[in-house]
């Protein structure tokens, strides 16, 4: 189950994400990294009606923000963000909709492999 990143918790994934992006040099990760250094209130918050137009089967969905839940999703995608509202949540999860967390898509994919990141 999905749960939201907290203060602590967004420091080491930072830290993890620019190792990453230095080891295996990899522009995206650095790029996520400098999104989430952001204050909270600063960072990219996305509706899932956006989601759904700029994305395709099979896309690996990037928010370094938090997803909210104007819209509905159609399409079999992988949704990766630091944080969902409850109504996002539950369209995600109704439409049957994969959720990863920021450090399984490090581990599966550390090249950043088609990933879209948006925002």
């Amino acid at each position: 189950m999905f749960e939201p990143v907290k203060n602590n918790e967004t420091a080491r994934v930072i830290n993890d994400l620019k190792i990453l992006a230095i080891e295996k040099k990899v522009p995206l990760w650095k790029r996520v990294a400098t999104e989430l250094e952001k204050p909270s209130k600063n960072r990219r918050q996305v509706n899932l009606f956006k989601i759904e137009k700029y994305s395709k089967d099979g896309d690996v969905v990037l928010v370094p923000g938090k997803i909210l839940g104007t819209g509905n999703l159609t399409k079999k995608i992988t949704i990766v963000a630091m944080s969902l509202s409850e109504s996002a949540k539950e369209k995600i999860l109704a439409a049957k909709i994969k959720i990863m967390t920021m450090d399984e898509l490090m581990e599966k994919n550390p090249q950043g492999n088609k990933v879209k990141l948006m925002g």
